[in-house]
């Protein structure tokens, strides 16, 4: 293969870009992904609340392994509360960042 012939290969655009209304169904997996969405938050609101009690029941209990455990789960609450908020946006940013990829 010749070196023109395979910079055209490597150059070629297929021209997909996602278009909403192709599929059936797209608003129904939206509402199913929004709910799973919500789900998740709520869950982390669970565990938040559960590790800032074993956290406090540690620190007055005088246990240290499990005021360890309640700081570890508190944050790792966080975090995932973090990721799931900003879901929607860190997915479109790195969409736009894709795009811009030749």
């Amino acid at each position: 293969m010749k070196l023109i012939q395979h910079v055209q290969y490597l150059a070629y655009n297929p021209g997909v870009t996602p278009r909403e209304g192709g599929l059936p169904g797209l608003s129904v997996l939206k509402n199913v992904v929004s709910s799973i969405n919500l789900f998740g938050i709520v869950a982390v609101v669970g565990a938040l609340a559960l590790s800032a009690l074993v956290w406090a029941w540690g620190h007055h209990s005088g246990g240290p392994q499990a005021e360890a455990s309640g700081k570890k789960g508190t944050v790792v609450a966080a975090g995932c509360a973090l990721l799931l908020g900003a879901a929607n946006g860190i997915v479109a940013f790195f969409s736009a960042m894709g795009t811009q990829i030749h």
